[in-house]
């Protein structure tokens, strides 16, 4: 595998729409997330009304990079060769006593698949609707390096892809809103309820793409013979029709995406896509030195000083990306990967804090790839998480 990747190479970029696109406010849209659910539990379910306050613990304690045991109703986060590194039963953190005791050395190797989606209606509940009716307090618009990237991707010959699971009428809500009334000329096709991660593990006879008409779906359609907006899919019938427009047998399609999960595994591993993975925590160095980052002048509305980024670090979880592991009597602790930062250096293609991050270098930019070859830091663009640069001098807990 080259060491190199660049856009220029690529005949198809395709994006996921939320948090990847389309960026939100995230202390607001976090508080509307959390409200949404607390307020069904305790209107519908009938939970304790202590649910609706919401503490600064709290918010520590909501972290990306772990794992939910169905079986015993445990959080876990993982070491990179699957031991748990601390866990937690409901929100009451295990000490490292029980911690031994639950897990002991039991390495996690394998997880559910997941790969179905529950059908969700966009106009009940509070979170979609009160998206829809206070639009510029969730979200941020695509700053315009960002859409003059989009165009010039467009005017090089680039196939432009749009495949979110969010249904058509939000899909068209949020694109008009970011990039305004005429987002439709910038894509090629659009896919909407694409149901990631199944859109790229399912048999097309399993997820036909369908038809729309005033945003209903419609027929199911048997293949994909032409671009345009269609719902559901699967990513092998898409692959025919990309052959089909570049004139090419193997055209090479790269995919941005935020999750893991639901765009940059499945994309990788069941399609053989690149993969560009958009990694807010890259944001969340406030030590990293000025002369580090790039110029103020240069930062736009994602990357200003005034944005809350989100923290690498929790004060119970510990770091995204790295953790230790407690040593024997008289030994020093260990630092360890955690499983999250393994699964982005084996499946991302390059890591980055944000489209607005790369859009005005050349499409013909050699970013260093994540690879065997290479080190565990290198696919991190502009810079790896500080972390991570600074491991070797850290001191184990």
């Amino acid at each position: 595998m080259a060491q190199h990747f660049s856009l220029a190479a690529c005949d198809v970029v395709g994006f996921d729409l939320d948090h990847t696109l389309c960026r939100y406010n995230l202390p607001e849209s976090a508080r509307l997330i959390y409200n949404s659910f607390a307020q069904f539990l305790v209107k519908e379910k009938g939970y304790d009304k202590g649910l609706l306050m919401v503490t600064p613990e709290d918010w520590d304690f909501c972290c990306k990079g772990l794992a939910l045991d169905l079986e015993d109703g445990n959080f876990i986060k993982l070491a990179d060769n699957g031991t748990v590194l601390r866990a937690s039963h409901g929100t009451k953190m295990l000490s490292p006593e029980a911690l031994a005791e639950e897990f002991g050395r039991k390495e996690w190797k394998h997880f559910m698949p997941d790969t179905g989606m529950a059908f969700r209606s966009e106009n009940c509940g509070i979170y979609f609707p009160e998206i829809k009716r206070d639009p510029g307090k969730y979200l941020h618009t695509c700053p315009e390096s960002v859409k003059k990237w989009l165009r010039q991707l467009k005017n090089a010959g680039k196939i432009l892809m749009l495949i979110t699971s969010s249904h058509s009428d939000y899909c068209r809500l949020l694109c008009e809103y970011i990039l305004g009334n005429d987002f439709e000329d910038l894509f090629d096709i659009v896919i909407t309820n694409a149901l990631k991660p199944g859109f790229f593990s399912h048999l097309p006879s399993q997820r036909p793409f369908r038809t729309l008409e005033n945003d209903e779906e419609r027929e199911a359609l048997p293949s994909l013979d032409k671009p345009g907006w269609y719902s559901q899919g699967n990513a092998v019938h898409l692959y025919e029709l990309l052959k089909k427009m570049t004139g090419k047998p193997e055209p090479k399609v790269v995919y941005f995406g935020d999750s893991m999960h639901s765009d940059i595994f499945p994309a990788c591993h069941y399609s053989n896509w690149e993969t560009v993975l958009i990694l807010e925590e890259l944001r969340g160095d406030k030590d990293r030195k000025p002369e580090e980052s790039e110029p103020e002048e240069k930062k736009g509305k994602y990357e200003g000083s005034k944005a809350k980024p989100l923290n690498t670090s929790s004060k119970k979880w510990g770091s995204f990306f790295i953790d230790s592991v407690s040593g024997l009597e008289n030994t020093e602790d260990s630092l360890v990967y955690t499983w999250s930062c393994k699964r982005i250096s084996a499946y991302s293609t390059i890591a980055i804090p944000s489209i607005e991050a790369i859009a005005e270098l050349p499409l013909d930019y050699k970013f260093t790839r994540f690879s065997s070859n290479n080190s565990k830091t290198a696919g991190y663009y502009p810079n790896p998480p500080l972390v991570l640069s600074n491991a070797g001098k850290l001191t184990a807990k």
